[in-house]
């Protein structure tokens, strides 16, 4: 889809220009970090690290659509700080691939598959394109209000002010963030991002 066709899009601007990085700030890379290939944003294998907007959002729609190999690992950071783990002291929607071999042989916690608020709200599973297929990605986030949504699929809608115990409160300060940046934290895995646009609200 081209910028034209995103910046037209029922008020939703274009976070990506497809040719370069600019308007992104690359925080704790490793590696390449993040590069530009054919008009997508890739996370090698050999790279990572969070890739962050320059500008913060409160309140948006973010749309985008991903794709990744096995035993991808990834995420979208919603207001999120620069500095610290954003999976905590912002928040992570979760991106990995659920079924791959490791993570069977290591099962994780329904609050870490893709969908996921992670470590605090389980997804829906079963949606998911593997193996190199573009998937639809849209989050909704609309005061306390965390809205998921894979390939036509809402995954996972859940209200923030649900959470009532005090140690995970504790453990996710980001929680309570209102505002933040957007980014994509990188784990070394190769996932690669296109057509990112946002609608605030």
């Amino acid at each position: 889809m081209a910028a034209a066709a995103l910046q037209a899009e029922a008020g939703f601007t274009p976070l990506f220009s497809g040719k370069d990085l600019a308007g992104w700030v690359l925080m704790h890379g490793h590696g390449p970090g993040y590069v530009v290939r054919d008009s997508t944003i890739v996370c090698p294998a050999d790279g990572g690290g969070n890739l962050f907007t320059e500008r913060e959002y409160a309140d948006f729609i973010l749309r985008l659509e991903y794709r990744h190999w096995e035993g991808a690992n990834n995420g979208v950071g919603i207001r999120a700080p620069l500095e610290g783990d954003a999976a905590y002291v912002g928040m992570e929607i979760q991106i990995l691939d659920d079924e791959a071999a490791e993570y069977q042989r290591l099962p994780i916690r329904p609050q870490q598959y893709t969908g996921a608020v992670y470590d605090v709200f389980a997804p829906k599973r079963g949606y998911v394109k593997r193996n190199g297929l573009w998937n639809d990605y849209e989050i909704v986030a609309q005061g306390r209000r965390i809205k998921v949504t894979l390939n036509g699929v809402v995954i996972n809608d859940v209200d923030l002010d649900d959470v009532k115990d005090s140690g995970l409160l504790k453990k996710h300060p980001g929680l309570a963030r209102r505002s933040g940046h957007i980014g994509f934290l990188g784990h070394g895995t190769r996932v690669e991002f296109r057509n990112i646009r946002i609608k605030p609200l």
